[in-house]
């Protein structure tokens, strides 16, 4: 059985000021540089293998954590937000009233204009789980919240409608267990600068 520690990357100035970033790629703000080279990975994952999104953000938190060289793979990049990219949820909500309430309620399958949903993500993740579990190896990934979002709905069948089951703070990662189809298990918090909170499913 494979063990992962998915971790969501450091903050960007877009983070910093609530804007939607998808694909976007924006680098780290300075204060997200310093936080991510902060941050300690828990001893039973030293010598382990790295595979990261390739938007910058992802990358550059890699690096700063120990992984120089990280393998890279498009299926994690962070959801696309097609046009609500570079808005905030709060001017969404202002400018477009009910037709975004509507989308919200839609939960898994809510699709911004040209861009994806949830539930596709999370098709494109499974996909890599499969990969990550026919490794049976321990593996730090490096990715984005939406991407965490899916490794929860995978877990739970959470419809991501209300509060998800398990929501990792700035300074911590998700810890879970692959079985051999690439089902995530045992998923806990981790952090990363603290003593480890666990949950598990």
């Amino acid at each position: 059985m494979s063990t992962c520690l998915f971790i969501r990357h450091a903050p960007t100035f877009w983070n910093e000021t609530g804007r939607i970033q998808g694909q976007s790629d924006v680098p780290l703000s300075p204060a997200g540089r310093e936080q991510a080279a902060a941050w300690r990975l828990p001893a039973r994952y030293a010598g382990a293998a790295c595979l990261c999104s390739p938007l910058n953000r992802a990358m550059e938190t890699a690096r700063l954590i120990g992984f120089p060289t990280p393998a890279t793979d498009p299926r994690l990049r962070e959801m696309c937000w097609g046009s609500f990219e570079g808005f905030t949820l709060d001017e969404l909500r202002a400018s477009m009233g009910r037709r975004f309430q509507a989308l919200e309620a839609r939960g898994l399958d809510f699709r911004p204009p040209g861009g994806e949903s949830p539930r596709e993500v999370t098709v494109r993740l499974q996909a890599v789980l499969q990969e990550l579990a026919a490794r049976d190896i321990s593996q730090v990934v490096v990715a984005h919240k939406g991407i965490l979002r899916a490794l929860v709905v995978l877990a739970t069948g959470w419809p991501m409608l209300g509060k998800p089951p398990l929501a990792p703070t700035r300074d911590e990662a998700l810890e879970l267990e692959l079985d051999e189809t690439g089902r995530p298990e045992r998923l806990r918090l981790v952090g990363l600068r603290r003593a480890d909170r666990s949950c598990a499913f």
